[in-house]
């Protein structure tokens, strides 16, 4: 087996939905889009997850490329600075609650799988809270997987969830969801270029709409994820 081969399956395994981190307990708000009829149809799942893909290109991808470069320089000061910003900017409690427990299982399985070296464990350690971008980033690290691979694969790990949330929720179809996951390929390569080439300042999570889904979902009558 050559080292390509090996580093891509380490990527699969870490953008899989297996995972044992909980994202599929999550909807990041689509739940909530759906209970309003705001989300309805293949079309409808298609505009908002494209929407929300656009979101990520403008903050939580550019973290974590800052992340992935910070742990491949173990550059401790940077990994607490950026994690704190990702932290700071998650504006509703269910956003910061997901974010810090997904964030803290992943850390916990690279602990437990010992994958990490003595000086990525240190600053692992040495975080108060770590939220899923850190967490992912010193995975990737840990398992030497390029840094635009890494990137494109934690895109599509949050694509694919919210593929699924509509494929249950709406409900879509098998053959639609794989169907609307296919069409967005091009839309994730986009993002992650995009997170590559932002300046610091650039950077954004303005999205008053989902935020205000998000505060909402948290009153909501009948739902079944967390956020």
């Amino acid at each position: 087996m050559t080292l390509q081969s090996t580093l891509l399956l380490r990527l699969l395994q870490l953008a899989s939905p297996s995972l044992p981190v909980g994202a599929y307990t999550y909807s990041q708000g689509l739940e909530s889009a759906i209970e309003k009829g705001a989300v309805h149809n293949e079309s409808s799942a298609r505009a908002w997850i494209t929407e929300y893909l656009g979101i990520a290109a403008d903050f939580e991808a550019p973290v974590a490329w800052r992340l992935l470069q910070a742990f491949s320089q173990r550059d401790a000061a940077s990994v607490h600075y950026w994690s704190g910003c990702f932290i700071a900017a998650r504006d509703t409690a269910e956003f910061r609650a997901e974010t810090i427990q997904m964030g803290y299982s992943l850390a916990k399985l690279v602990t437990d799988l010992n994958i990490a070296d003595d000086s990525l464990r240190a600053i692992l350690a040495g975080q108060s809270e770590i939220p899923l971008p850190t967490a992912f980033a010193c995975a990737a690290e840990a398992l030497a997987v390029p840094h635009q691979a890494a990137l494109l694969g934690m895109l599509f790990s949050m694509i694919e969830n919210q593929v699924l949330v509509c494929v249950k929720s709406v409900p879509l179809g098998q053959v639609s969801g794989q169907s609307l996951l296919f069409s967005l390929h091009g839309a994730i390569e986009k993002a992650a270029l995009r997170a590559q080439q932002l300046d610091d300042d650039e950077l954004s999570n303005w999205a008053p709409g989902l935020s205000l889904l998000s505060m909402q979902h948290e009153t909501q009558y009948s739902r079944i994820y967390r956020s």
